[in-house]
C-alpha cells in the first residue's frame, strides 16, 4: 500500500492530504516538532504535539491556525488516523503515526532514545515502513551517559569558578539551551539570553517545568553573572555581547564536539558533546524496536546508515529532504530567535 510519497514540498500521504513538516506552504502541515527546519512559517493550518503549539506560537505566529494533540491520543484526517508519540528530541517533539487501512507509517522527525530527564522519553512505534533521521548515523559517534555528561560539564564550571571565570555555555535557544539547564541545575545560579528567555516562557505555558533562570542583558550587572553560568545562542558566538561578559570562559555544546578539532571551535575554550540527537547504537536500537518492513533514511549520513541497514537485512532507502540539523549553525537562520540574537548583536 502507497500511503505517502516523497515530494518537493515534503512529505505527502497520499489519502490524508496533508504533509508532514513540508518545507514549502501548504494547506495542512503536520509537525514534529518546533526546529525551524520542521516548523515553518506559511501553513494555512498545522497540527502538533500540546507541548508545541506555543512554541510554533512564538516562532512562527501567534495568529497561526493551529490544533494541537497530546500523545496517543488519536484523530482521524480524511480517513487516515494520525496520533503523536514521544520522539525524546526537545520539549514537544514527536513522532508521526499514520495508519489506513491497517497499514502504519512512522515518521519520526528528529529523536533522542536517551532520557535526559527534561523531554518525555522516546517510545518505539511498530510500524509498516519508518522514517528515520541520520544525523549522527555513523559509528564514530556514540554518547556519553547523562550523568558522567554532566559530571564533566559540573567540574568545568567549579575548575572556571576557582580561576574567577564565568562559565558561558552555547547552544540553540529551543531544545539545547533546556537541555544544558538541566544539567547544570543547582549546581549555582543560571543566567539566560533573552531569546532562550523567551522561548522558556512559551514553553512554560504548557505547563512544563523548567529550572530557574534569571534573565542576561547587556544592562546587567557584570558583578551579578561573574563566576556564575550563562548561556547563550550560537549567533553571540564571538558577538560584542559575550565579549562584555566578565573574564568569559566559553564551551559549545553540539554532538558534533565528539570530534575534534573543528575549525569552526577553535575560538572557544571547551567543547561538551551535548546532542538532541541519537548516535549511532540509539538510531539502530530504534529502527529494530519498529519491526519495520521498509526503512526510509533522511537527512544527516543517509547513505552510509541506509547501507549498513541493508546489510543486515533491514530494507532501507535514501530520502532527500531539506531537513537540516539544529546542531548546525546554519539550521535556525530563519528562525525568529535567531533574527532577535543578530539584532541584539549588532546594536551591541
Amino acid at each position: 500500500m502507497k500511503l505517502i510519497k516523497f515530494t518537493n514540498k515534503g512529505i505527502y500521504c497520499i489519502p490524508g492530504k496533508f504533509y508532514l513538516d513540508p518545507w514549502f506552504p501548504v494547506d495542512y502541515a503536520i509537525i514534529s516538532h518546533g526546529h525551524a527546519d520542521h516548523a515553518k512559517w506559511g501553513m494555512k493550518h498545522y497540527l502538533c504535539h500540546d507541548e508545541s503549539k506555543a512554541i510554533l506560537q512564538h516562532r512562527i505566529g501567534p495568529d497561526i491556525s493551529i490544533e494541537s494533540l497530546p500523545y496517543n491520543k488519536e484523530v482521524i484526517v480524511n480517513g487516515v488516523k494520525v496520533s503523536f508519540f514521544p520522539a525524546g528530541h526537545i520539549i514537544g517533539s514527536a513522532q508521526i503515526r499514520l495508519e489506513y487501512k491497517g497499514f502504519v507509517v512512522v515518521f519520526s522527525g528528529d529523536y533522542k532514545v536517551k532520557n535526559d530527564h527534561l523531554t518525555t522519553p522516546f517510545e518505539p512505534v511498530i510500524c509498516n515502513e519508518f522514517i528515520t533521521e541520520s544525523t549522527f548515523g555513523l559509528p564514530v559517534y556514540k554518547w556519553l551517559k547523562e550523568d558522567e555528561l554532566q559530571r564533566q560539564m559540573h567540574n568545568w564550571v567549579l575548575n572556571n569558578q576557582s580561576k574567577n571565570r564565568t562559565s558561558v555555555f552555547i547552544g540553540y535557544s529551543l531544545g539545547k539551551a533546556q537541555r544544558i539547564m538541566k544539567l547544570m541545575e543547582g549546581l549555582d545560579d543560571l543566567y539566560v539570553h533573552s531569546a532562550i528567555h523567551n522561548c522558556n516562557e512559551a514553553i512554560k505555558t504548557s505547563g512544563v517545568l523548567l529550572p530557574d533562570t534569571k534573565l542576561w542583558t547587556t544592562d546587567s550587572d557584570k558583578k551579578d553573572i561573574q563566576n556564575k553560568i550563562v548561556i547563550v545562542p550560537p549567533a553571540l558566538l564571538g558577538s560584542n555581547m559575550i565579549k562584555r561578559i566578565p573574564n568569559a570562559a566559553t564551551a559549545i555544546c553540539s554532538g558534533w564536539m565528539q570530534i575534534r578539532g573543528k575549525r569552526r571551535w577553535q575560538s572557544v575554550d571547551a567543547g561538551f558533546p551535548v546532542s538532541d540527537h541519537a548516535d549511532w547504537d540509539g538510531l539502530l536500537t530504534a529502527v529494530k524496536a519498529t519491526e519495520a518492513e521498509k526503512v526510509y533514511v533522511t537527512h544527516g549520513s543517509q547513505a552510509t546508515f541506509s547501507k549498513y541497514l541493508n546489510d543486515i537485512g533491514i530494507p532501507s532507502e535514501e530520502v532527500l529532504t531539506e531537513y537540516g540539523s539544529n546542531e548546525d549553525e546554519s539550521s535556525e537562520e530563519s528562525s525568529k530567535d535567531t533574527t532577535e540574537d543578530s539584532k541584539t548583536v549588532q546594536a551591541s
